[in-house]
Formats: structure tokens, sequence, C-alpha cells
């Protein structure tokens, strides 16, 4: 913090933020409020320029938030921006108010003053790549269309079981694509024993099904089936003729996501002016087995801060597969799951290790010897997790894809 002779703490909110100014010995020199619009962010902003009289370089910004239009302002006016855990900030709003009081006044002196006395607990805000930013939120769009998808089918799974539909014997999550095609055409319970083979084949072809045929459709949705009170029939008919569609559309929506973020990792492999680097990261990345569109994409955009500066300590606290310690006295010693983590990028690490011992003997064999020694499924693969971690810092350093012959079966051990 030598180079920063002020610090600006930022207690950011909806309609209305607040601002301290402190200078390094801690004196406070000036506090206000400030309202979210853009005349006022940028009035105060030059209030602090010519409050401090220095400029703009030598002033560092502490905020909760690494995110957002405040702290893009802030960056894109010169400022250097650090961001805190809220977990973090509270307990250093201790040093002020051990009673508890809390008040957003308050909350900006203390990010003033906790960045000018406690750097290491703060982490820079960098803009990240435009590219990046955009497949993010292509992988959230498709996180949220598979909920739908599975909240929209579990509905659909009940309106069939309601009438012992044949359905859910060849799909019982009543998930399959292939399936919504068949009710839109036949939301009544009565019109499935009238499908054709011809439009179930069609149907079938489209949707590359191999695990069933014409014949074991057509025979399962024309056995009898238990008898529905009247009128049970025409409601289903009415609830799956509304949810059919719904389904289809969000299908599309996942296909049409899907091929953006195929072409966006396409984007992020191809050459950059500026970079000699042999291999750029998506292709080093994407050359590890198990290593997929959705896990590539969830890596490069939750962990892009950790990858971009290859520090494996972070990425493995960002991902929970860093244990947490828990020692007290001579005889308490415990080591427990790490909870407080980015959960999108724990539940690709986990998807990744999990296809990973399916396709690669060096990852499989690591895995047999974690559950011989006693460990449980997940515990294993988060082992597994870890292992490629360490793999693929070691590889963006190296700048190499991966080769599957420097990893010898024979010397892969669990620590």
């Amino acid at each position: 913090m030598d180079q920063y002779r002020w610090t600006l703490g930022v207690d950011w909110g909806g309609a209305g933020h607040y601002i301290c100014v402190m200078r390094a010995d801690g004196e406070v020199m000036g506090t206000r409020a400030v309202a979210h619009t853009r005349a006022a962010v940028h009035e105060a902003i030059g209030w602090v320029t010519t409050l401090i009289g220095s400029p703009r370089s030598a002033i560092a910004v502490a905020i909760e938030t690494p995110r957002g239009i405040l702290v893009d302002t802030l960056i894109e006016q010169g400022f250097a921006v650090f961001a805190i855990n809220p977990k973090q900030l509270d307990r250093f709003r201790d040093r002020f108010s051990v009673g508890g009081a809390k008040d957003d006044p308050r909350d900006a002196r203390v990010l003033a003053d906790a960045l000018r006395t406690d750097r290491r607990a703060f982490r820079p805000v960098h803009p990240d790549n435009p590219q990046i930013i955009y497949l993010r939120e292509l992988c959230r769009i498709d996180e949220e269309l598979q909920d739908s998808v599975t909240r929209l089918a579990n509905r659909l799974r009940e309106q069939l079981y309601r009438v012992d539909a044949a359905w859910l014997q060849l799909s019982p999550a009543a998930d399959d694509a292939w399936l919504w095609e068949l009710l839109r055409d036949a939301s009544h319970p009565d019109q499935w024993a009238r499908l054709s083979r011809t439009r179930v084949a069609r149907v079938l072809k489209t949707h590359r099904i191999r695990r069933l045929t014409v014949e074991e459709v057509i025979t399962a949705v024309r056995q009898p089936r238990l008898a529905a009170a009247p009128g049970v029939s025409e409601a289903v008919a009415t609830r799956i003729g509304a949810l059919v569609p719904q389904l289809l559309l969000i299908d599309q929506q996942r296909t049409s996501t899907a091929r953006q973020i195929e072409r966006s990792l396409d984007n992020l492999a191809g050459p950059s002016e500026g970079e000699p680097r042999e291999h750029r990261d998506v292709i080093i990345l994407r050359s590890l087995p198990g290593v997929g569109r959705t896990v590539a994409a969830t890596m490069l955009t939750e962990a892009a801060g950790p990858l971009a500066e290859r520090n494996y300590s972070t990425l493995r606290a960002h991902a929970g597969t860093a244990p947490i310690t828990k020692r007290s006295s001579k005889r308490t010693f415990a080591v427990h799951m790490r909870y407080a983590c980015k959960h999108r990028l724990r539940n690709a690490l986990f998807h990744w290790s999990r296809s990973s011992i399916q396709h690669d003997a060096a990852a499989r064999a690591y895995y047999d010897q974690l559950r011989a020694r006693g460990h449980h499924h997940s515990r294993a693969l988060r082992s597994v997790a870890d292992r490629w971690l360490r793999i693929l810092i070691a590889m963006l350093r190296a700048g190499s894809i991966y080769d599957p012959s420097r990893f010898d079966q024979a010397t892969v051990t669990a620590p």
C-alpha cells in the first residue's frame, strides 16, 4: 500500500452509496452519500479528486463486490479497486463497534481503514476479458434453462403418472425431447394408442434414439392402463398441452445456447494479437480427459482470475477442493470439507473428475487407491479433482497440452 496515499471506502447499495475518504495515517477527510445516478457518481468522483489534490492513481478503493456498474465506472476513471469478502468485512467492523452496530457510513469507514491496514485481506479487481463476460453469461443462461427443464419435466411426469402412462417406462424422468415431441401431437391419453409407426420412427430417428425401437414404443403405449376417474384424462391432456410447448421451446433455447458456447470457446482458442503462446488456455484445458464444453466454459468463467495468475492455492480454494483444518489444543484436530466456495465451479469439477476416471487410466488408478484406503466416493472424487487442478496449473505454466504418456499408472499414488 506504499504507493497509495489515500483510501476510499465505498459501501454500495441499490439506490445509493456511501463513501469515506481516509488519509494514510487513518484520519477521515470526508464522507458523503452518493445517489446511484451517473451525474451523482461523477460529481462524487470529482469531489474526491478535489478533496485530496492528488492524481487518482494515488487512491485505493475498497468495496465489497468485485463486479457491477459502479466497479466498472471506478476502474474506467483510473482508480485501483480492491474487493473483500463480506464475512471478512464483518470481522473488521468489530474494530469500531464491538456491540454489533452497523450502518452504511460506518461500513464505508471500515472499508477504507481495513484496506489501509490489512491490504493482504483484499484482492485487486481487474476487468474481465469481454469474451469471458459473454461466455459467463451464456453459462448462466444454460444453467437456468436446465433448471427450468427439470422443473417442467417433473410436472409433466406427475401428469403422466396420474393416468398410469406407459411413457414412464420408456422415459422415467419424462425429460427426453423425443417424448415431448410425441406428446405435442398426442396430448390426450386416448390418442396415444393411435400413434402411427411412421410418426414414432421419424421422431426416434430425428433425436437419434437407439436404445428404443419403434415396436417397443408402440407396444408400450398400446398396453392397457389403470382406469382413471372421469375427467382426469381431459385434465391431464390440458396440462400436457400447456407443459410440452414450454419444454420444446426451452430445449431449442438450450441447443442454441450450447452452439453459442461452443463458438465462444473456439474464439477464445483462436490466435490473439500480441500473444506468442503456442497453446492458449482453452486449448490446454480442453486437452484434459473429462473436460467437455460445459466444464471448460465453467472453469474459464468462474476461475478466470486464478487461471490467469496460475495460482493453484486460490484455484483449489475457489473450487472447494482445499479442505478446512480445525485445530485446538493438543487433542482436537479435524479436517472438513470446504463449503465456502464457488458452487458452480465445484459442480463442474465434480463432473470433470467423475468423467475422467472413466477415460483416463491414471485418474482411475488414483481413485481406486483412495477408495481402497476407505474414502467414500465424493471424497475420492474431490482428491481426483485436486490432482487435475495441480496438473492444469503446471500445464498452463509450461504452455503444453495434456500428454497421457507422461503419467505412468504405476507412479500415481494417493497422498
